[in-house]
């Protein structure tokens, strides 16, 4: 078999096995898979924007806690009114720091803020836990006023709200896609 009959025969394989693969996706994504966009229409003609605004978000402790409750009622809502609550997601929120980077002199020079959250999303008419699971988000900043340089506690307390903010956004925007995906399976 000569070079070019080689290359007509690879490429007719490839273009076949291309229609097979494309023929496969389509009647997987036709046959009623269960498969459908998380924010598209569901069955009952409503949106997971709406189901999503009718979650509740209760109070958290901590000035972290309050940012991360914050973070996810924007999310949630969109910065809009939130509807009637017919679910409320509960947050149990543990936070630690570990420190990196330590010096000889054993001073840290920057440290890892670590969120770990509990949570579980409550059906408010029965009471009933419907979806719950555990999540974790990190922030590191450095430390300047502790390490024997010229820096300052003001610069250390900055960068760890800093540091509290962003492991907040960051935890609160898993949190409400793993409530998103969950509600759009069940609406």
């Amino acid at each position: 078999m000569s070079w070019l009959e080689h290359s007509k025969s690879s490429s007719r394989f490839l273009r076949g096995a291309a229609a097979v693969v494309v023929a496969s996706v389509l009647g997987f994504a036709v046959s009623g898979c269960a498969f459908h966009p998380m924010y598209a229409t569901n069955a009952a003609g409503g949106s997971l924007t709406d189901t999503m605004k009718a979650v509740q978000i209760a109070a958290i402790p901590s000035r972290v806690g309050q940012r991360l409750r914050n973070e996810l009622i924007f999310g949630t809502t969109g910065g809009g009114e939130a509807s009637a609550p017919v679910y409320r997601l509960d947050i149990a929120l543990r936070e630690s720091i570990r420190n990196t980077l330590v010096m000889n002199t054993g001073a840290p020079t920057g440290q890892i803020l670590q969120l770990d959250a509990e949570f579980r999303l409550v059906r408010i008419k029965d009471n009933e836990t419907v979806f719950k699971g555990y999540d974790a988000a990190e922030a590191a900043y450095d430390l300047t006023g502790w390490s024997g340089t010229t820096g300052s506690v003001y610069g250390d307390t900055r960068a760890s709200l800093d540091a509290e903010n962003r492991a907040a956004r960051s935890l609160a925007d898993v949190l409400k896609t793993r409530v998103a995906a969950f509600l759009s399976r069940d609406a």
